[in-house]
């Protein structure tokens, strides 16, 4: 069994700030998607969150939190989809450090995105159709110099 607990600390103390220059913003909400993905795998695992370890983090638990936020949370698609981003992306962190977890890593990596509506813009005020209008103008100033 492999202590998970370095692996999330490296990943959102170096990997995600100092390695990839992730935003604050992106930091914290990867950190928050996994401190709901660990308080939920220590519920179905009935133990710690300290005590979990990368094997109880498998595809099967993670279609479950996926169900779970929005079933039970009542997230929209978006929001599933950007905690799947997060889980994936501390999952491309770790297939380096433990290969000995590759199956299980590549079974949640082929996870898809859950489909999404796009939503179209009702409409522009004034000041918007001005905004627009103006960009392309600056925009044939620069090309006609």
């Amino acid at each position: 069994m492999t202590d998970i607990v370095p692996h999330v600390t490296a990943w959102l103390r170096q990997r995600l700030p100092v390695e990839r220059a992730a935003s604050q913003h992106t930091c914290e909400t990867y950190a928050y998607a996994f401190q709901l993905l660990l308080h939920f795998a220590s519920q179905k695992r009935s133990i710690t969150p300290s005590a979990l370890q990368l094997e109880h983090i498998d595809a099967a638990l993670v279609l479950e939190f996926l169900e779970y936020l929005q079933r039970v949370r009542g997230n929209a698609p978006r929001t599933r989809n950007a905690r799947l981003t997060a889980i994936k992306s501390f999952m491309h962190f770790v297939e380096y450090r433990v290969p000995s977890a590759l199956e299980q890593i590549n079974r949640v990596l082929v996870i898809p995105n859950q489909k999404t509506d796009i939503r179209l813009v009702d409409h522009l005020t004034a000041e918007q159709c001005q905004a627009i209008l103006t960009i392309s103008e600056d925009a044939e100033d620069a090309y006609s110099r």
